[in-house]
């Protein structure tokens, strides 16, 4: 059964900006200013240029194939079932990786000392039901969680930059591998734009609409970032390193420890709204692949009365509370880079090879976007590079499996004949 087509415009930029404006701007300031120092703001410019290359390809894909899925369904037609394999695969993991970051960082900001990890379970739960009963509830509730944190922002930056301290401690100084390191971390907060390729099968006029909400989406977020970047750098200095809520603090140094809830209660809806979003797509690129059999048939049925892959949804929702329980958010943040940018990588190799009506943009774009990911992904961590290896070839070597297995029952089938 095909997923109805209920999303505007306005719907999708919501969405787009819900998975980009949330925990990233609340919590990446810290790991971001260790490694890139000094250079934090070129870091968050490197890190927007690949994310707009890669925009822009998911954007020209995503006209000429509707369909949900994103890259797993572009590369699948562009170049061959096993690329789409593995950029499907590698979106799933990374931001599975992205909904426990997320998670745990709205219980960091809402949850009273020791009561973390259960509040971060539960709101996993609480937002897969919002997903099981339909699109459309996930998408006023996005744009109403989008609202509360922007303008939670707007009071964290327009307060704390009232009074930018004289004697703020100095940045480290910056080297270009912590730059580029920097940068790659400053990308897990920009690729939240890949959410409304992955509804390509539920947006209204999904050629003008995805295009478009992409752009915008991506344009309104790195606003947002370069303006709160630019704040914590002024006002914490170097002490940003070492805050496990950077915007909190920055209102306590600039003399208005008040407000200092009201910023908890937007980080805390911030990540709830990119949450929520977040799982969303991924239900979607899971429901394209179990369609061809490259994850469970089982995942691929869609509910008849709310028309949402209900399975996918839930199996996601199970998996990510479990890494709740089991991981921490620096080691979160760095595998979900590592597989995100992997996937776009193959979808800037898929957007190079169409030609004709098709292009829309630039050869030179994607060259960028694929060389961009390339750098970035080899200065991550190099656990979370490592861990993200591994989990990428236990993919591969299920569809291995999975073929040969197929392949053995054609050739039982046609022997029996």
């Amino acid at each position: 059964m095909p997923l109805a087509r209920r999303l505007s415009l306005v719907d999708a930029v919501a969405i787009g900006l819900g998975s980009m404006i949330g925990a990233g701007v609340f919590a990446v300031w810290a790991p971001a200013i260790g490694v890139a120092g000094s250079g934090v703001l070129i870091a968050l410019a490197i890190a927007a240029v690949v994310a707009y290359c890669n925009a822009t390809s998911s954007a020209q894909l995503a006209a000429v194939h509707p369909v949900a899925g994103g890259t797993y369904a572009y590369a699948r037609a562009e170049i061959g079932p096993w690329w789409g394999f593995v950029a499907g695969w590698s979106f799933v993991i990374g931001k599975i990786a992205s909904c426990a970051a997320m998670a745990m960082t709205f219980a960091a900001y809402a949850a009273p000392a020791g009561w973390q990890v259960p509040v971060a379970v539960a709101a996993v739960a609480a937002l897969a039901v919002v997903n099981c009963f339909g699109v459309t509830r996930t998408a006023l509730l996005t744009r109403i969680l989008v609202v509360c944190s922007l303008l939670g922002l707007a009071v964290a930056v327009g307060f704390g930059l009232t009074a930018v301290p004289a004697g703020a401690p100095p940045l480290p100084d910056a080297t270009v591998y912590g730059v580029l390191q920097g940068a790659g971390l400053l990308f897990f907060a920009f690729a939240g734009y890949a959410r409304i390729a992955t509804m390509g099968e539920e947006v209204v006029d999904p050629a003008r609409t995805i295009p478009r909400a992409i752009v915008l989406a991506l344009g309104g977020a790195v606003v947002v970032y370069a303006v709160v970047g630019t704040a914590v750098v002024l006002v914490l200095g170097a002490d940003a390193v070492g805050s496990a809520a950077p915007l909190v603090d920055l209102l306590e140094r600039a003399g208005w420890p008040q407000l200092g809830p009201l910023v908890r209660i937007a980080a805390a809806t911030a990540s709830l709204g990119a949450l929520l979003a977040l799982l969303t797509g991924i239900g979607r690129t899971t429901l394209a692949m179990a369609r061809e059999s490259d994850v469970p048939r089982f995942l691929a049925k869609v509910d008849a009365r709310h028309q949402v892959p209900q399975r996918a949804e839930i199996a996601i929702a199970v998996i990510v509370i479990v890494i709740v329980l089991a991981a921490d958010l620096r080691g979160a943040i760095g595998f979900s880079s590592f597989g995100v940018l992997l996937y776009y990588l193959i979808a800037n190799a898929s957007a190079f090879r169409q030609t004709g009506p098709a292009r829309r943009y630039p050869r030179a774009l994607q060259v960028v976007g694929a060389l961009g990911c390339l750098v970035l992904v080899s200065t991550l961590p190099v656990l979370a590079s490592l861990i993200g290896m591994v989990v990428v070839l236990v993919g591969v070597g299920y569809r291995l499996l999975r073929l040969r297995r197929a392949r053995a029952d054609d050739q039982s089938a046609a022997s029996e004949r």
